[in-house]
């Protein structure tokens, strides 16, 4: 069942937001409800606070074997403060 929600939203950011909705041929409505359905679903509420977008992203990335994550942090770190 579908109940009306009132919400204070800044004018700007609702014309974007219809905007988008139009130029992806959806509604604002349903568009606000599967993001809110994102935000709220089990895996989220069970401490997994990643973003739908950091998900689709997850493993796109694959390290070399010998890759070594520590040396390689701390050599751009000194590069960025150090130099």
């Amino acid at each position: 069942m579908n109940t009306k929600l009132t919400l204070s939203i800044e004018q700007s950011v609702i014309d974007k937001a219809k905007e988008y909705a139009r130029n992806k041929k959806r509604s604002l409505s349903d568009l606000i409800e599967n993001y809110l359905k994102a935000l709220t679903s089990d895996e989220l509420r069970e401490g997994s606070h990643d973003a739908p977008i950091v998900k689709s992203l997850r493993g796109s990335f694959q390290a070399p074997e010998d890759f070594d994550y520590k040396k390689e942090l701390g050599e751009r770190l000194s590069e960025k403060y150090l130099k």
